[in-house]
């Protein structure tokens, strides 16, 4: 039974220079205990699909389609209910903990006035709920941090607070968009291990929005490839590491440095990204691709299911499997 059911998903930004569509057409499921990462180059969708989710987006923002969470549509919520549901039910983690931390309060006062608005608890158990959360999270002397401000905790603990914060209703799915990137290596591991080992402690869900495969690698079970707002390539995450079905998706790999190789070229992906406003007739990779067909240039390619768990996009692909 799915968790999340995201279908037709369409998110657009009414410009001065006219309409973008930033998503188009994203469907895909998330099971409760199950990662899905969503993965893709800078301005592929994947933070305005959260930012969707959560009724987030900017005023010039539109989202459309279904987006269903244990049976209550999100899209189109009522704002009452919607601060509701991402209270209690769906938490989100975003890139820049500095930012979305109240540099002016204690992090106690953070924490506690969660579980007093939206659990009713008084002061006291609030603190003492609040400790226990920052010991789950592994934070060292956490009764002694929560008199403490943002500023006095370095960039790893300060995502174990919003870590800790999100989790705090016991939500049944968790968000997290680029959670490690303003991380050192080190740190990013053990973010990202916590993450694994809090998935199975709380039965939460997690979507991982990530550019850095290497972060997808250790902690989803499934992925989705974003390209120019919409869906290129989806399968488990050995499948999607060990046999790439789309052109983009195997440029991603290549361009993941490796230390098994003596090659000192680091491979890229040639060209850039397409003009979301000016998007080309056909598949938005034609112009980077290096299997591009003549019908890649005329149609978009439907995203069809070629086994029980993958998917893709790609008119080279398909014209392979219909050869074989």
């Amino acid at each position: 039974m799915s968790l999340l059911r995201v279908d037709g998903l369409n998110v657009s930004f009414d410009t001065p220079d006219g309409q973008v569509t930033a998503v188009k057409n994203l469907s895909f499921t998330i099971k409760p205990k199950e990662t899905l990462g969503i993965v893709g180059e800078s301005g592929s969708g994947k933070s305005q699909t959260a930012f969707a989710l959560m009724g987030l987006l900017a005023r010039n923002g539109r989202a459309s389609g279904s987006a269903k969470f244990n049976g209550l549509e999100l899209i189109g919520m009522p704002q009452a209910e919607l601060n509701k549901v991402r209270a209690e039910q769906v938490a989100m983690i975003f890139q820049d903990p500095m930012t979305s931390l109240n540099p002016y309060l204690k992090i106690s006062q953070q924490l506690n006035e969660v579980l007093m608005h939206h659990k009713g608890l008084d002061k006291k158990s609030a603190a003492a709920h609040s400790i226990r959360m920052l010991d789950a999270v592994k934070m060292p002397e956490a009764s002694k941090r929560m008199n403490m401000y943002p500023h006095e905790f370095s960039g790893g603990m300060r995502q174990r607070v919003m870590i800790a914060m999100a989790l705090l209703c016991d939500p049944k799915l968790l968000i997290a968009d680029e959670p490690t990137t303003a991380l050192d290596v080190t740190v990013q591991a053990q973010i990202m291990t916590l993450l694994d080992e809090l998935k199975q402690d709380f039965d939460t869900a997690i979507i991982l929005i990530t550019h850095d495969l290497g972060v997808v690698a250790g902690v989803c079970d499934n992925v989705m490839v974003m390209y120019a707002g919409q869906t290129m390539e989806y399968g488990t995450t050995e499948e999607i590491f060990y046999q790439p079905s789309h052109p983009y998706t195997g440029g991603l790999l290549e361009s993941v440095p490796r230390l098994d190789t003596d090659s000192q070229v680091l491979a890229t992906i040639p060209g850039n990204p397409p003009n979301l406003m000016q998007l080309p007739v056909g598949c938005p990779f034609q112009d980077r691709c290096g299997q591009a067909l003549s019908d890649c240039f005329t149609s978009m390619p439907d995203l069809i299911s070629f086994s029980s768990t993958r998917q893709r996009a790609c008119h080279a692909t398909i014209a392979s499997v219909g050869a074989q």
